[in-house]
């Protein structure tokens, strides 16, 4: 028996039907586009959708589109590089941290009001439950709290003792070319939903089982909620 909520449960009530909440829902997290952009879009195509109606579905949406998705992510290497980057949430700056393996797959993200070790401890102890797995390499910039951190997780036995540390400025280029992609659209109560288009841009899920050549996004979202 299914633990999460149908498809045709989750959407029930609404006065618009489901491809088109998914289709706003789904453009205003991947392109730049603002909430009354997406009113005129819908117009066009003969539909009147207030924009704090698309508000609301994003709200309500964006964090169940990710737990489904979730359930078809693939893990990420076991090289980590690890930085954390300053962003504007709601007129209030926020350390993002985040990670990406050797090739750029997204290991994971958490926002954070500081930076010091117990943030990058948290980071960590998240990233760890979502992999499900320990990196065997974990590369961080000059920061001291970071290294600490680290290093306290191994004699807590949280992270392997013999995973390699070390510090590149070179190697982390990767992820801090990768944080641009979801800085520009990082809002609140968008982290994960900008996350979750990023790492799908990134073919990070499983889903060939659900869908079959030639499928448009639509479709594939539909049989990945569906699911």
């Amino acid at each position: 028996m299914r633990s999460h909520t149908s498809k045709s449960d989750l959407f029930k009530g609404r006065h618009f039907e489901q491809e088109i909440i998914i289709l706003c829902v789904r453009w205003y997290l991947r392109y730049k586009r603002s909430y009354r952009d997406l009113v005129e879009m819908m117009a066009e195509r003969g539909l009147p959708i207030a924009h704090t109606t698309i508000l609301r579905w994003v709200q309500r949406y964006t964090p169940e589109f990710d737990k489904r998705w979730s359930r078809f992510a693939t893990s990420a290497g076991s090289s980590w590089r690890v930085d954390e980057t300053y962003v504007r949430i709601r007129g209030r700056w926020a350390y993002l941290y985040r990670a990406v393996d050797a090739l750029g797959k997204t290991v994971d993200f958490r926002l954070s009001p500081r930076r010091n070790v117990a943030s990058v401890k948290a980071f960590f102890r998240k990233a760890l439950r979502s992999q499900r797995q320990s990196p065997d390499t974990i590369t961080l910039d000059g920061y001291a709290a970071s290294h600490r951190a680290v290093r306290e997780l191994q004699e807590q036995g949280r992270l392997p003792a013999l995973a390699k540390l070390r510090s590149s400025k070179y190697l982390n280029n990767l992820i801090e070319q990768d944080h641009r992609n979801v800085k520009s659209r990082l809002g609140a109560m968008l982290g994960r939903g900008v996350e979750l288009m990023h790492r799908i841009r990134k073919a990070q899920f499983d889903v060939g089982a659900l869908t079959t050549q030639g499928q448009t996004p639509s479709e594939i979202w539909a049989a990945v909620l569906a699911a």
